[in-house]
């Protein structure tokens, strides 16, 4: 027996889930950036690789884009925090290896400390930046 349910359904069950899983500060500034750039890149990739339902791949994309760019902004986000916090690197790395954040203090300014990111994919520099974290 199969059981289908209707949009509204699904919206509200992936609301639940999100509320579920949430923070209880929220997401960070990085987390929303993150997740509007991973919506945006996320959309249009997926309206270009489905050819048969353009805005099919463009929800499901952007969908699956800003899931995955939050996650990266909160991560990134974390380690610098983390890093100023410690007044040391800080490295995560994902499960496989492929990818790490590695975040560094270099320098303070008064209370807040700057922090600079770096990212890897197999192996290589991605993105740099630098970022300002204070108490």
């Amino acid at each position: 027996m199969r059981t289908k349910l209707s949009f509204p359904t699904l919206a509200l069950l992936a609301a639940l889930l999100a509320a579920g899983c949430a923070n209880v500060q929220g997401p960070s500034q990085a987390g929303y950036q993150g997740g509007a750039v991973g919506a945006g890149v996320g959309a249009a990739a997926g309206a270009l690789i489905d050819d048969d339902n353009r805005w099919r791949g463009g929800v499901i994309g952007g969908a699956l884009g800003a899931l995955m760019g939050g996650a990266v902004g909160e991560i990134s986000n974390r380690a610098a925090q983390e890093a100023a916090y410690r007044n040391q690197p800080v490295v995560y790395t994902n499960q496989s290896g492929t990818q790490r954040v590695e975040a560094a203090p270099y320098a303070a300014r008064g209370d807040c400390r700057l922090v600079k990111e770096r990212f890897y994919e197999h192996g290589r520099v991605v993105r740099e930046t630098e970022r300002e974290v204070c108490p």
